[in-house]
Order: structure tokens, then sequence, then C-alpha cells
């Protein structure tokens, strides 16, 4: 029980620091992610690095969710990749410990931090969401810095327009002035020019203070005379004049209520609470919208029976026509109401439901709008709800994922763990973002998008615990290659190799003929299958599987008999044969009624047929080899060379 407990210790003293350092590195790239985004709001204002610095941290805080699940992959694939490469693993595992057992403290510590991550998400996250929005909203109203260039227009200042020649930078005055003050549009601008001037800000930062020398004033007067087509200007020459522009300089936090009603700034029980409110409004509006829809019909009526003049048919504006009098009329034909009226009333009669069809269609449009709206708010507060609970088991998730895999890769370090773990957070980012923005825009339901990066990676985590504690060669590249060589039937080389010590020697006579055996079936097989075969043939008869099989059993019996041989030529003249397969093109027709199918579906049936010949040649080409090997093999255990002493 101590050795357990020391181990125990032993195992989350080598995490706790390699998650610590993950954690800050993870952090401080997401919080760079963060700034590039959004670094054209902060540039060029004027910040203090107070309120950058109080920016940064909420944006940090904001970040956590993303920046936590990753470095508990890596922590993890670090800490057990460091473990099998200094066979401390294996250690463990021959004293009877198991890897379940050895992550045992492991799981109880991310246990408690998946519970500290819920408890964040419902009650930290919030009100850091609510106030680095805030800041950054109030950052993105706040007018630029005033740094006016020479030679171009500053266009900085809304409403105006201004151009300075040159500057004196030891006096600060400006020379060159151009103004266009086009704040009461472009009808009615006015330009000053300056021969030179000085620029301030008044004591409240509110204004921007100019005091121009030797300069016009030209003014247009549009609003005087609306209506002249020539537009009246006023011109004004002056040697000293003062002008002052609108420009706010100072900094205006917004008020945080506004984004606190927002879903990003609620707990749980907020969205739920909202959530519930908007459903029931949505089901009493569509209740509302049915029964309308139910009530307002709109039948052709014959228009005498209720003395209903023939040009206010579906005009239901005048207050004397009832609209359920009509309802309650029976209808009639339409082509004979209409040919009673003359050209004039039939115009009328199509413009007043023309009008009528507009007025039923921008209603029901607008209706539509705020139904879909409502539905677009609940469903941002549903992701978020949900969201509350996802980080959690992202966290248990990526733990079982990566002590396992650190298990099985016995690779330390940052390098390999780090590769394997952005790879594994990049699939894991797409997948999430992809069913985000699926249930955002209500093409999914929404727990389904949210969880769906959950259902994707939680068997993952299963299978490669499982594989982990079999020790199971998950990378075994080798195991890969001969599955994949199968599976595409691409040629696999035979790999033999010599016996330095031989307890049962073989009998040569034996040999040679088992070999010989080998070769007459072989050539046989051969001989059979060598010539021509027809569409027909190949989809109803094939070839004989159980005759290659015998030759293939044959074949690796054989070659596993001669590698006790004491004649080191022949045993490595056993890579020469070939690794024969037994596959489904060379009979396709099994059972009967899919070579009659393959035989009638011509345009299916053809090209698996040209395949097939293809194969069936190749494998020809085997069986020669086959005997041509046994023959070598055969000459050198009759003739054996004296071996040199």
């Amino acid at each position: 029980m101590r050795i357990i407990k020391r181990l125990y210790g032993f195992i989350l003293k080598s995490f706790l620091p390699l998650f610590a350092m993950t954690f800050f590195i993870v952090l401080f790239i997401v919080l760079m992610q963060f700034l590039w985004k959004y670094i054209d709001d902060l540039v060029g204002k004027g910040l203090s690095m107070s309120l950058i610095a109080e920016l940064f941290f909420y944006a940090a805080v904001s970040m956590i969710p993303m920046a936590l699940p990753l470095a508990i992959l890596l922590a993890s694939l670090m800490t057990f990749g460091n473990f099998g490469e200094k066979f401390e693993l294996t250690a463990m595992k021959a004293s009877g410990i198991s890897l379940l057992h050895a992550m045992r403290p492991l799981i109880i510590l991310i246990a408690f931090i998946s519970v500290g991550a819920f408890f964040f998400q419902n009650y930290v996250l919030p009100p850091a969401q609510v106030k680095m929005w805030t800041l950054l909203f109030s950052m993105r109203q706040k007018s630029p810095e005033l740094e006016i260039p020479e030679g171009v227009f500053y266009d900085q200042i809304p409403g105006y327009n201004l151009f300075v020649e040159r500057k004196n930078r030891d006096t600060g005055m400006l020379h060159g002035l151009m103004i266009y003050d086009v704040s009461h549009g472009g009808d009615n601008s006015t330009i000053l020019l300056a021969d030179s001037g000085q620029l301030a800000f008044t004591g409240d930062m509110r204004y921007l203070y100019l005091h121009l020398y030797e300069g016009e004033q030209f003014e247009n007067l549009r609003e005087q005379k609306s209506l002249d087509r020539n537009v009246p200007f006023r011109r004004e020459a002056f040697s000293d004049k003062e002008v002052l522009i609108p420009f706010d300089a100072n900094f205006n936090r917004l008020d945080e209520g506004g984004m606190r009603n927002q879903y990003v700034g609620k707990d749980i029980k907020e969205l739920r609470h909202t959530i519930d409110s908007i459903g029931t409004r949505l089901d009493s509006t569509g209740r509302i919208y049915a029964n309308d829809l139910k009530r307002n019909e709109f039948p052709i009526v014959h228009a005498r029976k209720h003395n209903v003049p023939a040009n206010a048919i579906g005009d239901t504006s005048d207050k004397s026509i009832s609209v359920d009098s009509l309802a309650a009329a029976t209808p009639i034909n339409l082509d004979s109401l209409l040919s009673t009226l003359n050209q004039t009333q039939r115009a009328q009669v199509f413009s007043s439901a023309l009008d009528m069809s507009k007025r039923k269609v921008a209603d029901y449009q607008f209706k539509s709008l705020m139904v879909h709206e409502d539905k677009r708010v609940m469903r941002r507060h549903e992701i978020e709800l949900i969201k509350k609970y996802t980080l959690s088991v992202a966290c248990l998730i990526f733990f079982f994922i990566g002590a396992p895999l650190g298990a099985i890769i016995r690779k330390g370090g940052l390098g390999t763990p780090l590769v394997i773990s952005v790879l594994l957070f990049l699939f894991y980012y797409i997948i999430d973002n992809t069913g985000y923005k699926m249930a955002r825009d209500g093409r999914w339901p929404v727990w389904l998008g949210i969880w769906l990066s959950t259902f994707i990676l939680a068997p993952l985590g299963i299978y490669v615990t499982v594989k982990a504690m079999n020790d199971s060669a998950v990378f075994d590249s080798d195991r890969y290659k001969a599955f994949f060589r199968k599976i595409l039937g691409l040629k696999q080389e035979r790999s033999v190799t010599y016996k330095e010590v031989i307890i049962n020697d073989i009998s040569v006579a034996d040999a040679i003929s088992r070999l010989s055996e080998l070769k007459e079936e072989a050539h046989a097989f051969f001989e059979k299958y060598n010539g021509k075969m027809s569409y027909r043939t190949y989809w109803i008869e094939g070839l004989d599987l159980n005759r290659l099989s015998e030759i293939i059993e044959s074949l690796e019996e054989n070659v596993v008999y001669m590698t006790d041989c004491r004649n080191a030529i022949a045993v490595n003249k056993l890579m020469d044969y070939p690794v024969v397969r037994k596959l489904w093109i060379y009979r396709p027709g099994v059972p009967r009624w899919v070579g009659t199918v393959g035989i009638w579906l011509f345009p299916v049936g053809f090209p698996i047929y040209l395949i097939g010949l293809k194969a069936k040649k190749k494998l020809m080409e085997e069986m020669q080899k086959i005997e041509s090997v046994s023959d070598t093999i055969i000459n050198i255990l009759e003739n054996p060379q004296p071996t040199k002493e």
C-alpha cells in the first residue's frame, strides 16, 4: 500500500508541472490568435496599458475553455510517453500494476478539473465574457488617436476630410490647410482653405480646436433653396478664424447591462428561463397565427347577393363591407363574375386584389421574420446551455485519449506528443466548429451539433484505452502495410531467416519429394487455366479456389519445413517463392446467382471480367514462379556445393 501511494505521488508530480506548462503555453497561443483577430480595433486608438491589460485578462479567462482540453491532452501524452520511453511503465506492469491502475490518480485529478470546469463555465465565464465584449465594443467606438499625415487627406474625423501640405514639428504649425466639412451632407458641404493654422483639443477632449490664419471659406446653401437647380453658396475671406470640430477623444466605457442580457452573460438558470420564455412565446404566437389563417378566408363571392359593388370585390378597406359576410357567401366561377364587368371595373378589381395580396405577403413575411428571429435567439441560448457541460466531458475524453496514446507511442518530450496533440485537436476543432455552425443555423438539432465532437471522439478514447491496456501494437507500420497490401491486392515480399541453430534437421529426400509434388500441383493448375477464358466461363466457373487453397497451403508448409534445412543457399532461395493469395476476383460467381447477374449486368460485369483476367494472368505467373523456384531448390539439394573450411 505504501508503494502504491508513493507511485501515485510520483505520477502526480510528473503530470502537474507538465500540465501547468502546457496550459499556459496553449493559453498564450490562443490569446495571440485573439490579438491578431482584433488588432485593427486596438491599434491607433491611444489606449492606456491598463485598459489593454484588462482586455487581455478577460480574454485569457474567456479562452480557458479552448486551452484546457488541449493542455490535458498534451500533458497526458507527454507524461505517459516519458514513462514508456524510460521503461517506467514497463516496470509498473512488471510489478503487477496495470495501466488503468497507474492512471487512477490522474483520473481522479481530471475528474476534479472537469467538475471545476463546469462551475467555471457557469459562474466565472459569463461575467468575464460580458466584461471582455463590453470593453472590446467600447474600444471599437473610441475615436482613433489624432495623427494627421503630410500630403494626404486624413478621413478619421467623422464628417471631415483634412489635408495638410506640411507641418512644423518644432512649433506645431500646420501649413497649406484644406478642410472639407461634409457632416451635413454633400449638398451642404463647407470648404475651408487656410495658409496656416494650429490644432489642439479642448479641455474636455470632446472637440478639436482649429485656429486658422489667412484663408477663405466656401459654403453651399442648399438647405435655404432646396427647390433651386442652381445651388447658391457663400464665400468668406478671413485673416483669423477659429473652428470647433466635434471629435470625442475620451474612452467611454459602454454599459454592461446590454451585454449581460445576451446569451454569453447568463448562467444555466437564466438560460433555461430564457429558453422557456421564448418557447412559450413561440407556441402562443404559432396558435395566434394559425387561428388567423383559419379565420381569414378570401373566397370569390357573388357580388349581387350581398349588394356589394363589383369594383369592391377583393377590397376590404370599406368598413361597410364585412369580410365575414363575404366569407359566408357562396363562391362562384371567377370567369363568369369578371365577364359581367367592364374594362375599368375589371382593372379596379385586379388592382385591389393585387394590393391586398401584397399586404398579406408583407404581413406573413414580417411574421415569419419574427418567428425566425425568436428561433435563432432560442438556438443561441440552447447552444450556450449545452456548452456549459461539453467542456467537462471534453477534458475527460482528451485525457483518456492522451494517456493511453502516450503509453502506446512511448515518446516523451515536446516533439511527437506535440504533433499528435495538434492534429487531434485540429480534428476536434473542425468537427466541433462544424457542429456548432450547423446547430446555430438551424440545419441540425442543437444537441446533435454541440455534442457531435463528443460522439466522435469518445469511441476513439475507448478504443485507444483498450488497446493500451492490452499492449496492442496500434502504431506497428508493418502491420498496416500488410493490411493495405492485402486489401489492395499489392504484391507481398516473402521474408525467410536462416536459422543458426537447427534442432530438427530435415530429410533431403523428403524435401525433394515435397518440392516435386508442389511443382507438379502448380504445373497442373497452370496448364488448366493458362488459356483464354470467355466472359461466360469466368462468371459461371472461374478458377478452382479449393485447388488453389491446397496449393497455397502446400507452399506455406514447404517453406516452413525447409527453414530447418542446413543448406543456407536453399533456405535463401525460399524467399523467391511468391506470396500467393486467394482473391475473390478469381471466381466472383459465388453463389451462382451472382454469376448470372454478372453475365446479364454487362456494364458492371465486363469491367470486373477485365480485372479478373489481369489477376488470372498474374496468378499464372506466380504458378510458373513456384515451378522454377522448386526446380532450383531441388537442384541445390541434389547437388550441394562443398563448404569452405
